[in-house]
């Protein structure tokens, strides 16, 4: 009988609740931000870190997940009596993590050799960030509770990864900026006339899909690229960063646009914020080929 295990890390932005309920196992990240070192999730929360960064000069930056640190979480899993654990984790990217959950899987087995006939280890690279992995990872642990095989959740996750799309529009450019994402002098001609990046995420790839002039068009702007892309029908989430309120306001206009809500709602934590800054909206949905 399987015994299946959903594992998901930090920059998914899971909330706690689903973390809770769902028995997903969240991996975090450490983050190093004014010469202190912090655990995402266990030391720092979402509000805390928006405080820190606006009063902060420095730049954020966090350290991947090591080969070593998996290869002890395998043998923690296989001592639970997991049969099988889906890994869904960061863009690869963007971050090593994915790759050293690779590498740790032959190092566990071939320190654990009886674990090859007793724990099957899939993991998959996330290709995107914040709740695109995340709602993946939180649809697998339904399907999990809900008896669905191994197979069967491999397949749901893959085919989400391979369409889901974000697009975001960043409130400011002076974090980008620090993070090296875009050149200084760029983002502060940016602010000073107005204009708002609309990012779009995909396959990977963080790419400037356009701009806006205010704050107040970057939703707008948003809702009509989603309603044209989006497979109808089909689930959306929606992501937000330190104003509850954006995240109110692109649910409405969403729901309204589409005709009916989001699935799921997603904070940005710590990991995103580093480099997009504290105050972001946007989207995440399945895009038709």
């Amino acid at each position: 009988m399987q015994k299946i295990l959903i594992v998901t890390d930090s920059a998914s932005d899971l909330s706690e609740k689903d973390e809770r309920e769902l028995g997903i196992r969240v991996l975090p990240y450490k983050l190093m931000l004014d010469g202190k070192e912090y655990i995402s999730r266990v030391e720092l929360d979402n509000e805390t870190f928006y405080r820190m960064l606006a009063g902060s000069e420095g730049v954020p930056t966090t350290s991947q997940i090591t080969p070593f640190e998996f290869v002890d979480l395998y043998r923690e899993y296989w001592r639970e009596g997991y049969t099988d654990v889906i890994q869904i984790l960061i863009n690869a990217a963007g971050s090593s993590t994915y790759q050293n959950s690779v590498l740790a899987v032959e190092q566990f087995l071939e320190e654990e050799p009886e674990a090859r006939e007793q724990i099957r280890i899939h993991t998959l690279e996330g290709k995107s960030y914040t709740g695109a992995y995340g709602f993946a990872a939180v649809q697998a642990a339904r399907m999990a509770r809900e008896g669905k095989s191994t197979e069967e959740i491999l397949a749901f996750v893959n085919d989400w990864l391979d369409h889901c799309r974000i697009y975001a529009g960043l409130f400011t450019l002076k974090y980008a900026a620090r993070s090296g994402r875009i050149p200084s002098v760029a983002a502060f001609v940016g602010d000073v006339i107005g204009m708002k990046p609309i990012m779009r995420i995909f396959d990977h790839e963080i790419t400037t899909r356009d701009k806006v002039r205010g704050e107040k068009n970057i939703i707008p702007f948003i809702i009509r690229k989603v309603t044209a892309e989006i497979v109808p029908e089909s689930p959306y989430c929606v992501v937000y960063g330190e104003n509850e309120a954006d995240g109110a306001e692109m649910t409405a206009a969403a729901t309204a646009a589409l005709g009916y809500p989001p699935a799921d709602t997603y904070r940005i934590g710590p990991i995103i914020a580093s480099h997009a800054g504290p105050r972001v909206v946007g989207l995440i949905f399945r895009a038709k080929k």
